[in-house]
């Protein structure tokens, strides 16, 4: 038999290994909850061990024996083999060729549910799906055919997938290792409403007789039943409540996530504050609502950027953020002082991102100019969603998989380059980011004006011939790729020159400068806010106390 091995984004054609995506966030917008109409989704892919990188595979023909070697995402284990099918569709990152795209968060529920034995694990459920199917009711099929022959190796895993024309979550968990398959529901979101997952599963009741808006496993509540997991009537069950039941690190380091996004869109979500801060784990949220206004594009990408602000747990304001108001706390999420245990605040951006996107499907365009994955890699705050179109034949090499990996640093590879900046912004963050904001919000503006342009010279080639569409797209996609990965080189110059050892350099009309002919303006040097300096006194007391001076 003719062995294949599982696309470029399976890692056994380019020998690196992923690492566990245990802390993602996925928002969801339907058609007619957006401005333009397009459904979309994001994903941020969070693991302090993954390298970002932009996988690609090439629509392909198969042979009629050919085999698809599985390996686990979160470590690169072999898991088995499958059979491929005759055709596979053309894959960039999380979208095809037919504008369907997947996101994932992993929620773990009842550990004792995982088959070990499985060969399907929920990352190859992603990607192989992404080959096989079109639509978003078709790729809930696939993912359940698959998990149905082969198992699921996973624990429980939210899914976003979403086409032209609909979005849905797909929940799904094993039945341990004596049972091959998976206990699954799929809801779809309805049009005009919006969703989202971070990490907790989040489908409770379910209809049981409207295929058009449910779908799940015939056993997802006997086998609950037959578990004594449950023993209420079919029409009660709650699969979250019943495979995945929330606590309080559930509602605090997950749910706060989703909400985060629904309370900028509707002004009734105070209601769920004791619920998402874990204060009242009965209070739950519903797994859609409708937003108070059309979403865009842009507020996607905003979503993604979240640091709790505007909320008495915004991660800039306490001590924790130190005298430069950084939005981010340095691992464990939990400690303890004094025998207590404390936490850390876990927000939608995060310094630990592999890579996010903004999946954008626009029904009213030919699949091969309407699907547009918007990617970035690294911290979400700091990134630039770049455009790629999803039947591109090629990706930028900054972007491409195997330019280096998390332990081998590239001087060609954008997640390196975001890393530098968005590390360095780390150490004077309220002052560095205003640079980094204004940069970022440059190109992604240029990139969205860019668009209607871009489609319309597309659509103009593809009415002639589609191929020469594809690669105009192509060529345009790289080249956005690549403009991206240099403006963030000569940026993270750029700060590196402005705030070195402390300093801020002078500027005037974007040149720094100078005192007289070769040196340096004497810079600006703000030291520490008020309120940082009376915290080290009180902590000092007079050690530090300058005497001899009159005050």
């Amino acid at each position: 038999m003719k062995k294949l091995t599982l696309v470029a984004l399976l890692f056994l054609l380019f020998n690196i290994v992923p690492s566990p995506l245990q802390a993602c966030t996925n928002y969801i917008v339907t058609k007619g909850a957006s401005t333009d109409g397009s459904v979309m989704i994001t994903y941020a892919a969070d693991s302090h061990t993954l390298f970002g990188e932009l996988y690609y595979q090439p629509a392909a023909n198969h042979p009629k024996d050919a085999m698809v070697d599985v390996v686990e995402w979160d470590t690169g284990k072999p898991l088995g083999k499958i059979k491929q099918v005759a055709h596979t569709y053309n894959v960039v990152g999380n979208m095809n060729e037919y504008q369907l795209s997947i996101g994932e968060t992993t929620f773990t529920g009842r550990t004792e549910l995982q088959d070990t034995t499985a060969i399907i694990d929920y990352g190859s459920l992603m990607y192989l799906t992404l080959q096989r199917a079109k639509t978003a009711r078709e790729a809930i099929s696939t993912m359940a055919s698959l998990v149905n022959e082969y198992g699921y190796y996973s624990t429980g895993e939210s899914f976003s997938i979403a086409d032209k024309n609909e979005a849905w979550i797909l929940e799904i968990i094993g039945k341990g290792s004596a049972n091959k398959g998976a206990l699954w529901v799929a809801m779809r979101i309805p049009d005009g409403y919006i969703s989202g997952h971070a990490n907790q599963a989040r489908i409770r009741t379910f209809p049981l007789n409207d295929p058009d808006n449910c779908l799940y496993d015939p056993d997802v509540i006997s086998f609950a039943k037959s578990k004594g997991l449950y023993s209420g009537e079919d029409k009660d069950f709650s699969f979250s409540d019943t495979y995945a039941p929330v606590d309080f690190s559930a509602a605090r380091f997950s749910e706060i996530r989703v909400w985060s996004m629904f309370n900028k869109v509707n002004s009734n979500m105070t209601q769920y504050w004791d619920y998402v801060t874990g204060q009242n784990l009965t209070n739950r949220m519903p797994l859609y609502i409708k937003p108070e206004h059309k979403i865009s594009l842009k507020d996607m990408m905003g979503f993604m950027r979240d640091h709790l602000e505007d909320t008495e747990l915004d991660m800039s304001k306490d001590m924790g953020a130190g005298p430069f108001g950084l939005p981010y706390r340095w691992r464990p999420l939990t400690w303890k002082a004094d025998g207590v245990a404390y936490l850390n605040e876990r927000a939608t951006a995060t310094q630990q991102t592999g890579f996010s996107f903004v999946a954008q499907s626009r029904g009213w365009l030919p699949n091969q100019i309407g699907g547009i994955l918007w990617f970035g890699v690294d911290d979400a705050a700091s990134t630039v969603y770049t455009p790629m179109y999803a039947s591109i034949t090629k990706v930028p090499e900054s972007f491409g998989v195997g330019n280096g990996d998390i332990l081998t640093y590239s001087d060609k590879s954008a997640f390196w380059t975001f890393n530098f900046v968005a590390n360095f912004c780390y150490l004077r963050y309220n002052i560095m980011i205003e640079d980094v904001k204004k940069t970022q919000l440059s190109l992604e503006n240029q990139y969205i004006e860019n668009t209607s342009i871009t489609d319309e010279k597309a659509l103009a080639l593809f009415k002639i011939k589609p191929k020469k569409a594809i690669a105009f797209l192509t060529d345009y996609s790289v080249k956005m790729g690549d403009n991206t990965f240099y403006k963030w080189k000569e940026l993270g110059n750029y700060l590196l020159v402005k705030y070195i050892d402390g300093n801020i350099k002078k500027e005037k009309d974007g040149k720094f400068l100078k005192n007289g002919y070769t040196q340096s303006a004497a810079p600006s040097q703000p030291g520490y806010p008020e309120w940082w300096s009376k915290k080290i006194v009180e902590q000092t007391g007079d050690k530090l106390k300058v005497h001899g001076v009159a005050h």
